[in-house]
């Protein structure tokens, strides 16, 4: 079957969607196996039989062969591509596109040699479709191998811009509108419209010309330029469009090949809408990036995706023939659900494109996967229902997709057979429906963060009877502060705050001393809380951690208590106006930090003395070896988890990648490293990589939850360099467990036996296995001092060394607040390095060392050989410190 290699494409795709986490720059090979692996391969496919078709041409004698050999190069280049970019290996990279390219540049020389030795036909236009998107594809070849090596900013966003615009617009996208100029009419079962071959043949240079122009106006950083190329690829999409909504009113689309390449095409225009405005308004070709880079997952899904499963759900039977009984029997099981799988997978998308918790945005993003991948089953079922058709009933030769619908219309109102009824539709639609808001539901509950305060607002009365009035306040949140900071209301009056997220990136809410909240808010949303009759002062923070710390309170004030009390009347006070108009007072609140509350749970404290359970695993301090490849990518995703810190205390941690301290990255002075950063978390993150030397502006900003980010630096200088979440307040996103290090080898630096590494940091608990206590952090009174995020784990679990084995240790002080000064009980230290330096080399005198002096964020290694078998203790020789936690084992054996 010539569609076999899409569907195992697909299942690719699917495969690395579920697994994700665990799977090297996920977002760039979900793209590349749907767009560069199953759409080029549907391309070379079903291009070449629609011209065929078009140019009523018989293959000639060997042709299919070559045709396959064309498909067997292209899906090796595919898998070399694959190949080279997840293993960071560019000589195959560059392999696999230059083979890619081949195997195009083959197809478009024989669609021309194709159109010369035929006659002219109505509908040849498409061929030159076909033709002028087989030269685009080796350009965006050229630029994804370039990309592959490694760019700094801002030529890697316009890089990018042009790679995706040339083969996402020219490859794909010239293939796809071309061929829907006979298509969509067939799949429609109506007449051609008047004046599309015209339209189609005056689209051509407009859409060709766009794809030039944006192309180039990226890659010489003209953002306007490139904006207009977008707006004039949208105008030539209008020029075919107008036949195509002819014939869509002749005969709506009434089954998911249509449905579905409908809404891929509108997800299309409506992408590159939103693409042409962001380019035009980026302040700098990074901010321009980052649009389009939140832009790609919706034209990879929403339109990419969709058009592909709606043709093939159409051409499949047909290619498969053997009379109208196989065909419409496959037809029937492909269109299986077609309304609920078309409505989910829109709607979910719809929902994905919102400012939604993260929770949500993953839920509906499954839907989306299950409503796409329901393909592939569906389309094997299809297979078994057309070879039992076709052996049910006489022989049919082999059927083609007609070049021209048939022009006589069906008769009367009665729809053709296999349609549904317009309520089991309409039914199967409101089903898709329902379960993405269902989902939404399921999201905002099962994140509590999201979810409303509710029921004890009435604390807030104090007893004092209601004047019938109300009053409404705006309140903003940004910047560690509510704006306006106190607001008041007269006694008895209802209060209802306007409570708006106007931080471009932090999560934020607002919660009262008398129970109500509004609920977390994404950056730009908003929430009406209604307090009730206030009759005392209310006192309200933002919850998420440490922003209360960081002088994000607000005070309610209360006025005119005795007149309140009395039960006089009042008329009703609406301040609609500016935030802080008409009915608020005060100043800013100050900054200094809220006092912690006296009446929540107390932590566990840490036995010292406790052993962990048999099955603990010590976290690996083995320093991971050092790869060939000199560009590292490596995805770090933010996720919350409840994780042991001590034996028999929990501590729910912010991490990368599910550990705390976050992944080791090791690398050479020189190396490149691309690391996208993805937050699953319920507030916002960022990242700090103190190897690389940038300015903070757009790397190191905070992504609310959901988002992502791509973070490039070259490590220029060796050392032990700590990376860490720097969101505000960066103390508390440290203290719980949002760092890890970076070791950039020193160049010449000798080879050891063994390797470790050891980032020592501070656990302030918090209450009920919560995260990081502030008051505790602000006090700088931590429960204990830890190597590699857990007590006394290498006590437990020695580090192995044998006798006269050369050891290194590199310690990293991740803090945030604590110095340690590193030592080996037994043992001496010939080599010193601290902070890129060497302090003691072996042979520069008969000198030693006892410890490595370390201030937070500060790192170094040290070696030696142990003389004898037995058990070196590790410590902080801060010592209170090593009592409580910042102490270890070597176990020395022979």
């Amino acid at each position: 079957m010539r569609d076999l290699p899409v569907v195992l494409w697909l299942l690719a795709l699917v495969g690395v969607a579920l697994a994700h986490p665990f799977v090297p720059a996920p977002r760039w090979l979900m793209i590349h196996l749907l767009l560069l692996g199953a759409a080029s391969h549907a391309i070379l496919v079903w291009s070449r039989h629609f011209a065929d078709a078009l140019l009523h041409a018989s293959p000639r004698e060997g042709e299919r062969r070559v045709q396959s050999i064309r498909l067997l190069l292209l899906n090796l280049g595919v898998l070399a591509v694959v190949t080279g970019v997840v293993g960071d290996v560019w000589p195959v990279t560059v392999l696999g596109a230059g083979a890619v390219a081949g195997a195009v540049v083959w197809h478009g020389v024989s669609l021309v040699l194709l159109m010369r030795r035929s006659l002219p036909s109505r509908f040849g236009v498409t061929v030159r479709y076909y033709v002028a998107a087989a030269c685009f594809l080796p350009v965006g070849a050229t630029l994804g191998t370039v990309l592959a090596r490694g760019l700094g900013d801002p030529l890697h966003e316009q890089v990018v811009v042009a790679h995706a615009t040339v083969n996402l617009l020219g490859w794909m996208g010239l293939t796809v509108l071309g061929t829907l100029v006979t298509l969509w009419p067939t799949m429609l079962r109506t007449r051609i419209a008047a004046g599309s071959e015209a339209a189609a043949r005056r689209a051509l240079p407009v859409l060709a010309g766009s794809v030039v122009v944006t192309a180039l106006a990226a890659l010489w950083g003209l953002r306007p330029v490139a904006a207009l190329g977008l707006v004039g690829y949208l105008a030539g999409v209008a020029l075919l469009a107008a036949p195509l909504a002819v014939a869509a009113r002749t005969r709506p689309p009434h089954s998911f090949p249509t449905w579905s390449v409908l809404a891929g095409v509108l997800w299309l225009v409506g992408c590159l809408a939103a693409l042409a405005v962001g380019l035009a308004t980026a302040p700098s070709w990074v901010v321009a990036g980052d649009r389009f880079s939140w832009l790609t997952p919706f034209l990879a899904a929403g339109f990419a995706a969709q058009v592909l499963l709606g043709a093939l759900s159409y051409l499949v039977p047909v290619a498969l023939g053997g009379g109208p009984a196989p065909v419409r029997a496959a037809n029937t099981v492909l269109d299986r659900g077609a309304a609920l799988r078309v409505t989910t997978a829109n709607a979910g998308l719809l929902v994905c494109a919102l400012p939604v918790p993260s929770l949500v945005r993953v839920i509906c993003s499954a839907l989306v996967l299950v409503a796409l991948a329901a393909f592939v089953p569906l389309l094997f079922a299809a297979l078994r229902a057309s070879r039992r058709a076709r052996s049910a009933s006489p022989v049919h030769p082999p059927e083609d997709p007609p070049a021209e619908p048939p022009r006589r219309r069906p008769r009367g109102p009665a729809a053709p057979s296999g349609e549904r009824p317009p309520g089991q539709v309409h039914g199967l639609a409101a089903t898709g429906l329902a379960a993405v808001v269902l989902a939404v539901a399921v999201g905002v509950a099962l994140d509590p963060g999201a979810l409303p305060g509710g029921g004890t607002a009435a604390a807030a009365s104090a007893g004092v009877s209601a004047t019938g009035a109300t009053t409404t306040v705006r309140v903003e949140a940004a910047n560690m502060r509510f704006t306006p900071g106190t607001v008041s209301v007269p006694a008895g009056n209802r209060l209802v705050i306007e409570v708006t997220n106007t931080d471009h990136e932090d999560v934020h809410d607002l919660v009262l001393d008398s129970g109500a909240t509004s609920g977390r808010l994404a950056p730009g949303a908003s929430a009406r809380l209604d307090v009730g009759v206030v009759g005392r002062d209310v006192e309200g923070w933002c919850s998420v951690v440490g922003h209360r710390q960081m002088g994000m309170v607000l005070h309610i004030d209360v006025t005119g208590t005795g007149d309140a009390a009395s039960g006089a009347g009042g008329h009703a006070d609406h301040a609609h106006g500016p935030a802080g108009a008409a009915m608020t007072h005060g100043a800013e609140p100050s900054a200094s930090p809220a006092a912690p509350r006296d009446d929540v749970p107390r932590a566990v404290a840490p036995d010292f003395l406790a052993a962990p359970d048999p099955g603990f695993v010590a976290h690996d301090a083995v320093l991971p070896p050092l790869e060939a490849a000199r560009v590292h990518r490596r995805t770090l995703t933010v996720r919350e988890l409840d994780r042991e810190v001590a034996p028999g205390v929990t501590q729910r941690l912010w991490t990368f990648d599910g550990s705390a301290p976050g992944p080791v990255l090791h690398g050479r002075v020189g190396d490149v490293f691309v690391i996208t950063l993805v937050n699953d978390g319920t507030i916002g993150h960022s990242i700090d990589f103190h190897a690389g030397s940038l300015a903070p502006d757009r790397p190191m900003r905070t992504i609310a939850p959901g988002g992502s980010l791509v973070y490039r630096f070259r490590a220029t200088r060796a050392g032990v360099w700590m990376y860490h979440c720097s969101s505000m307040p960066m103390s508390a996103h440290i203290a719980n467990g949002l760092f890890g290090a970076v070791v950039i080898e020193p160049p010449g630096l000798p080879g050891v036996d063994r390797s470790y590494v050891l980032a020592q940091s501070e656990l302030y608990l918090g209450a009920d296995g919560g995260p990081v206590d502030m008051g505790k952090l602000q006090a700088e009174r931590p429960d204990a001092v830890v190597f590699n995020g857990y007590a006394h784990q290498y006590d437990h679990r020695p580090l192995a060394v044998r006798v006269g084995e050369r050891v290194r240790i590199w310690v990293l002080d991740a803090g945030p607040n604590r110095a340690t000064s590193f030592h080996v009980v037994g043992g001496q230290f010939d080599t010193v390095y601290a902070e890129g330096a060497y302090l003691l080399r072996p042979g520069a005198g008969a000198g030693g060392s006892q410890s490595l002096a370390l201030q937070p964020a500060q790192g170094g290694f040290v070696e030696l050989s142990f003389p004898e078998a037995g058990h070196y203790p590790f410590v902080s020789h801060v010592m209170v410190d090593a009592e409580r936690g910042a102490h270890g084992l070597f176990d020395v054996r022979p």
